[in-house]
């Protein structure tokens, strides 16, 4: 059933009408992503890191950049964006000195400078502003919680001000993508309006949106970095929810590229002269669990239960090697992963011992509701995934529901207090998650960062984590950071506080027309270096 399931040939699907590819220089390239909608498109994209992906870095550029082009054998690092340059103040750890970049202009023809960075973070952190965005700066502020001042001391300085010491900001400036106050203020000065007629500084200019079909992007002739002007014409992205929907419009020529194609279909995508990709980055799919209140995974028991019972290696078998197991937000080997004591293989008299130990039994049997999406960034095939580790749980005497939602309606979850009408009364959420930059722990297990806070949506709290993810963002030194960060992994997985389940490897399929695409370790890609056959 489940390898049926999974099994995406080329049945009849509802494809949208998407623009012809140009037969000029540089091509169009027309992609189908995962989301059953398109992200917004005015600087904040929602839809998770896909949203980013696709209507993020390629119109906009962020205070700081992912560096997409080099050291694909590692984890993508940060480099020079809209800020230049960046220092913390030697006499205050609380306070950034950035160098804005001179000479950048805006899609609309108007100039970037330090007023406008100072406008733009006036949209998310200031709720007085008449352009604050109630509903997209949550988005930003769930990951960038920690500013709490900003300033302008002269045209080529923002000084910012975090309520700790935070020696890992730079990494989160990747997410303040800067658009042009001129267009907001020119097109009604609502948020609304402006994600129709959009302005960022980016290597690609938005020119036009079909809500619920496609966006297409043009070639910034003037973009600020010569060495990324696109070599592509146009780029058009699509929303697909459906694995067979986007590779039926592969396999027929409407698209160019899909995202995450289902693990049976690779093989036959691969004889038809498809280009099938796999690259691991970093990404974990996970289990958050609430741990409070009269949550089941209130016990470490429970939690550990949970992770002893699941047959992780039979679930990539079943994916077609699309995943690898995961054991923790990062895998065995990594500089961050330390030295838990608990070793999570699939041991199904452990999971039943733990069980028991915590009082459930055959006439109690555990029983709990997992949010779980139809799609969405980065998550992979949620519903045949489930349905195996639903088997695997039963096989233990737990009885695991599923309350199955749209991937926005996870996002606002995963978001909010556990006990929020938004979390649906749940006692977990699957939903894949990063860590792209060192401080992701400390977004998750410590208690800083409980919901809505931050990112720690099962309110999880071991003082020993918190204090030492708080010491090493307080440290300005590399090897300390990572002795901290490594320390505090090793704790977290004996604590349990998640269902550890697969390290998802970016599973891309695309035309071989398709040149120049380089895989990198990192949810997001450079479109500037494609071009079309």
């Amino acid at each position: 059933m489940l390898r049926r399931d999974l099994l995406a040939g080329v049945a009849a699907a509802a494809v949208p009408t998407l623009p012809a590819a140009a037969a000029s220089a540089g091509g169009t390239l027309r992609i189908a992503m995962t989301a059953a909608d398109l992200p917004s498109a005015h600087g904040i994209p929602n839809n998770g890191f896909e949203g980013y992906r696709f209507l993020g870095y390629p119109p906009y550029d962020g205070l700081v950049n992912w560096d997409l082009r080099h050291h694909p054998d590692k984890p993508a690092d940060i480099t020079p964006g809209l800020f230049t340059a960046w220092k913390i103040d030697e006499t205050n750890p609380l306070r950034w000195i950035f160098t804005v970049r001179q000479g950048v202009k805006f899609h609309d023809g108007t100039d970037f400078n330090a007023d406008a960075v100072i406008w733009n973070l006036q949209r998310i952190y200031d709720e007085k502003s008449p352009h604050y965005d109630a509903t997209a700066a949550p988005i930003v502020k769930a990951s960038v919680s920690m500013v709490v001042g900003y300033e302008k001391p002269d045209g080529n300085t923002i000084v910012m001000t975090t309520k700790y010491p935070f020696s890992f900001l730079p990494y989160l400036l990747t997410r303040i993508l800067m658009v042009s106050p001129t267009q907001f203020d020119k097109v009604g000065k609502t948020w609304a309006a402006f994600g129709k007629q959009p302005a960022g500084t980016g290597p690609f200019k938005i020119t036009r949106i079909v809500p619920g079909q496609y966006i297409e992007m043009v070639r910034n002739e003037a973009y600020w970095d010569p060495t990324r002007i696109p070599k592509l014409e146009r780029l058009v992205v699509s929303p697909m929810a459906e694995a067979t929907t986007r590779i039926a419009a592969l396999r027929s020529g409407q698209v160019d590229w899909i995202e995450v194609p289902a693990p049976d279909s690779i093989p036959s995508l691969k004889a038809a002269g498809f280009v099938v990709t796999l690259w691991p980055y970093p990404h974990t799919y996970p289990y958050c669990l609430n741990t409070e209140g009269d949550s089941p995974f209130k016990d470490l028991r429970v939690r550990r239960a949970m992770n002893y019972a699941i047959d992780r290696q039979g679930l990539c078998s079943l994916l077609n090697g699309i995943a690898k197991p995961a054991v923790g937000l990062y895998p065995p080997g990594n500089q961050y992963f330390g030295d838990p004591t608990q070793h999570y293989d699939h041991d199904p008299a452990k999971a039943k011992a733990l069980l028991t130990e915590a009082g459930y039994g055959p006439n109690k049997p555990l029983k709990a509701k997992i949010m779980i999406s139809t799609s969405g960034s980065g998550q992979m095939l949620p519903i045949p995934m489930n349905e195996f580790l639903q088997q695997n749980f039963a096989a233990v005497g737990m009885q695991i529901d599923f309350d199955v939602v749209e991937w926005g309606t996870m996002l606002v979850a995963i978001r909010s207090d556990p006990n929020a009408p938004q979390s649906h009364g749940d006692q977990g959420i699957n939903i894949s998650l990063s860590s792209v930059d060192p401080s992701s722990m400390f977004r998750y297990y410590a208690k800083d960062s409980f919901s809505p806070t931050n990112y720690n949506w099962g309110h999880f709290d071991d003082p020993t984590v918190t204090t030492d993810l708080k010491q090493a963002q307080a440290s300005f030194d590399p090897a300390e950071q990572t002795r901290l960060l490594a320390a505090a992994h090793g704790k977290m997985v004996d604590q349990a506080p998640w269902l550890f389940i697969v390290h998802d490897l970016n599973p891309r399929a695309m035309s071989k027309k398709v040149r120049g695409f380089v895989p990198v370790q990192s949810w997001f890609v450079d479109f500037t270096q494609i071009s079309m056959a």
